[in-house]
């Protein structure tokens, strides 16, 4: 066999990069069929969290979720305001991202619950709401409350079989259910 010389040209960057993306979808393709259950998550998966974004109460949030004995086995989809952020017409597209993001967990790890942790001091809600509530502790609990339980009839509308946990975090990182 004679070796073919390499030639020294670059391919534009668009069409490696077609390339690559092809190469990878083939990829998945053919592990998905050699394999069947391989492209799923490993291990069980047994919710969906929906929190804020602020950036204060990520560690607490992977303490409360880990002391609840779900380190690893939870999805986690992140939305300014959290359940006010799913549900706001302000921004419409965090709706139908929090919509598709629950479809694909259900699909992909049969996900049985819905956890929405709202927190206190939110800044998304002052931005959505134009008004600070943390200056009223009373009345800032309603708020959200009132927030999370129409999320809450939102998902059991389309998702009747899911369980929804309601959650209020304060900023020590102290979790509330709202009942």
């Amino acid at each position: 066999m004679k070796d073919v010389p390499i030639k020294d040209e670059a391919l534009p960057v668009e069409q490696t990069r077609r390339r690559f993306l092809q190469l990878i979808a083939l990829s998945g393709s053919l592990l998905a069929f050699l394999l069947p259950g391989a492209t799923q998550a490993a291990g069980k998966t047994e919710a969906l969290l929906l929190s804020c974004m602020d950036y204060r109460l990520t560690h607490h949030t992977e303490q409360y979720m880990s002391g609840r004995g779900l380190r690893e086995k939870y999805d986690h989809i992140v939305l300014a305001g959290a359940a006010l952020g799913a549900i706001t017409k302000k921004y419409p597209a965090w709706n139908k991202t929090f919509w598709e993001h629950l479809d694909i967990a259900i699909q992909l790890h049969d996900i049985h619950k819905v956890m929405v942790l709202d927190h206190r001091d939110c800044g998304a809600y002052k931005v959505i709401l134009g008004e600070d509530l943390a200056k009223d502790p009373a009345k800032e609990r309603g708020v959200h409350a009132s927030q999370l339980k129409q999320l809450a009839s939102l998902i059991k509308e389309r998702y009747p079989k899911l369980e929804i946990e309601l959650l209020l975090m304060s900023l020590d990182g102290k979790v509330e259910k709202i009942t």
